[in-house]
C-alpha cells in the first residue's frame, strides 16, 4: 500500500478531499499522516475526526526556516511517503526540501497557471477581466507556482462574481481535482518530459474536470 503525506496550513479541506476519495474509491494508499505547522488549524481536528494520524509541528518554535525543514523533512520522511499533498500548506519550502522529496511533492494552486502566480488569486483575475480561471495541480520545484503542471480545472468568471463567489466555485473544483492528481501519483502514472508531465493509459473517466473554455461559459 502507497503512503501519502499530507501538509496543511488551515482548514483542510482539500486534505478532506483527498483522504474521502481514497477511502471511497479504495486506493491502493492511505493518508499515513497529515502534518501541520500551526496548532490551533481546524484541519488538524478534522483530521483527527476522519481518524487519520497528526503531527503538529509548531513553526514558532523554529525561527530558523531551514532547520525547521530539516525537522519537517525527518518527520515526513518517517511516513515512507509515495505521494507528499501540499494542501493549502502556505510556508515557502526550502530548496533542500523540494531536492529531497523531488517528484514526489505536489501543489494545488487556485489559478491557471502560469496565470496569476502567488497570492490573492481570485481578486487579480476578476480585476483581469478574464472570462475563465481555475486550480492547477503542479510538482513542486524551487520556483514558487512554477512546477510542471499535472492537471487543471476550468471554471468560468461571471459578470456579477465577486472575490468570494469566484473563490467558492474554484474550491469545489479543486475538491474533485487534487484528489485525482494524487491518485495517479501514487498509481504511478504520472511521467515527466522535461516541462510536459503525461498520463500513462489515459481515459476519459481519468480528467471529468478538464473542461475546454468554450464548454465552461455555457
Amino acid at each position: 500500500m502507497k503512503n501519502i503525506v499530507v501538509l496543511i496550513s488551515g482548514r483542510g479541506s482539500n486534505m478532506i478531499a483527498i483522504a474521502r476519495a481514497c477511502r471511497e474509491q479504495r486506493w491502493d494508499a492511505r493518508v499515513a499522516a497529515v502534518i501541520g505547522h500551526r496548532p490551533d488549524a481546524p484541519g488538524l481536528e478534522a483530521a483527527r475526526r476522519l481518524g487519520l494520524p497528526v503531527d503538529v509541528l509548531d513553526h514558532g518554535d523554529w525561527p530558523e526556516r531551514d532547520r525547521f525543514d530539516v525537522e519537517l523533512a525527518r518527520r515526513v520522511e518517517a511516513h515512507a511517503p509515495d505521494a507528499v499533498a501540499l494542501a493549502g500548506y502556505m510556508r515557502i519550502l526550502s530548496p533542500a526540501f523540494v531536492r529531497r522529496f523531488e517528484g514526489r511533492l505536489l501543489n494545488i494552486h487556485p489559478s491557471l497557471l502560469p496565470a496569476f502566480p502567488g497570492l490573492h488569486t481570485h481578486r487579480r483575475a476578476i480585476e483581469a477581466g478574464v472570462k475563465v480561471h481555475g486550480a492547477t495541480v503542479h510538482l513542486v520545484t524551487e520556483d514558487l507556482d512554477n512546477g510542471p503542471i499535472v492537471a487543471q480545472a476550468v471554471v468560468p468568471v461571471r459578470p456579477d462574481d465577486d472575490e468570494a463567489s469566484l473563490a467558492a466555485r474554484v474550491l469545489e473544483a479543486e475538491h474533485r481535482l487534487y484528489p485525482q492528481a494524487v491518485r495517479w501519483m501514487v498509481e504511478g502514472r504520472l511521467q515527466v518530459e522535461g516541462r510536459r508531465v503525461c498520463l500513462r493509459a489515459a481515459s476519459p473517466a481519468d480528467q471529468p474536470l478538464l473542461m475546454p473554455a468554450a464548454a465552461a461559459l455555457r
